[in-house]
């Protein structure tokens, strides 16, 4: 990988970590799925992103990634943050909220 591409992929990895619940693994796995920064979450449908998250990984995933996708999206979504939908454990059993 040439140097420019992997201090670009840094940053990005980076960017991603900064939304609350994403670590340097899920950060892996949005990338693998094309995203770059927090904005390219915005608006997006969680419970597709885990669809095509399982078919990316070639079978069942831990629900636990749902919850992370959706808290990830209603960060990027939304500009006041509620602290608590800040955590994504909070997001088990739970619809994005309409604006």
């Amino acid at each position: 990988m040439k140097t420019e591409a992997r201090i670009f992929r840094k940053k990005a990895l980076k960017d991603l970590q900064s939304i609350p619940g994403v670590g340097k693994s899920i950060a892996e796995d949005l990338w693998n799925m094309g995203f770059r920064s927090p904005a390219d979450l915005k608006g997006l449908d969680p419970e597709k992103m885990y669809l095509d998250f399982q078919k990316i990984q070639g079978g069942p995933v831990d629900r636990c990634v749902l919850y992370v996708f959706r808290c990830a999206v209603y960060y990027a979504s939304e500009k006041n943050h509620d602290p608590e939908l800040l955590k994504w454990w909070n997001w088990k059993d739970r619809k994005l909220r309409e604006p």
